[in-house]
């Protein structure tokens, strides 16, 4: 194929645009966080769960693949913007006519690309079968929730602390023996300082 007959694809100029939505829209942050920064956190927290389940409690799971699908799970979001979480779970009818625009959203994303690329970004894009990995990324993604939280909390941002026992809840509720992991040797951390974290013992 020559250069010529390529068709332009607008989907990696819509990708770069992560980095303009912003989360946590109703609450006053003392670090904006964009959807970008998000993903890339979600991706190293859920490869890290991926290690985890593989090195220590028999796990088989692919930890490239974690980050990959976790890296583009609100990929959609380009198109829709960040709905806050009272808001999109305000109610059920609410809830599933917001699934419908994510996936109408999620469809438009994968028709931009060149239709031979399409089957591998098919799997990245498009809402996944309920498995190991969706579960794996849906715990990251509360994790990553969860150490925001603990980051304001602990700038004296009073404002996460309601978020923080509601993420809490959710993480209980999705307990496992890598969540305990990550949150009892790498979660301490994220309370404290610069100083006390370059320091080699704490």
């Amino acid at each position: 194929m020559t250069h010529e007959h390529m068709k332009r694809s607008h989907f990696f100029a819509h990708m770069a645009r992560m980095k303009l939505i912003q989360r946590w829209p109703l609450m006053r942050s003392i670090a904006q966080e964009n959807v970008a920064e998000h993903s890339l956190q979600v991706a190293m927290v859920a490869h890290a769960l991926a290690v985890i389940k593989n090195t220590f409690y028999q796990g088989e799971l692919d930890p490239a693949k974690a980050a990959m699908q976790a890296l583009f799970h609100d990929a959609s979001e380009v198109l829709t913007g960040d709905l806050p979480t009272p808001v999109k779970y305000f109610n059920e009818d609410i809830s599933r006519a917001y699934k419908e625009i994510e996936s109408n959203a999620e469809q438009s994303l994968l028709g931009m690309l060149p239709a031979e690329l399409q089957a591998a970004y098919a799997p990245l894009l498009c809402g996944h079968p309920q498995d190991e990995y969706t579960h794996l990324i849906k715990s990251a993604d509360i994790l990553c929730a969860y150490l925001k939280c603990a980051e304001e909390l602990s700038a004296g941002n009073k404002e996460f602390a309601a978020a923080q026992k509601r993420l809490a809840t959710m993480l209980d509720a999705r307990m496992n023996d890598e969540i305990r992991y990550f949150l009892e040797v790498f979660v301490p951390s994220f309370s404290l300082s610069l100083d006390d974290i370059s320091s080699p013992e704490f």
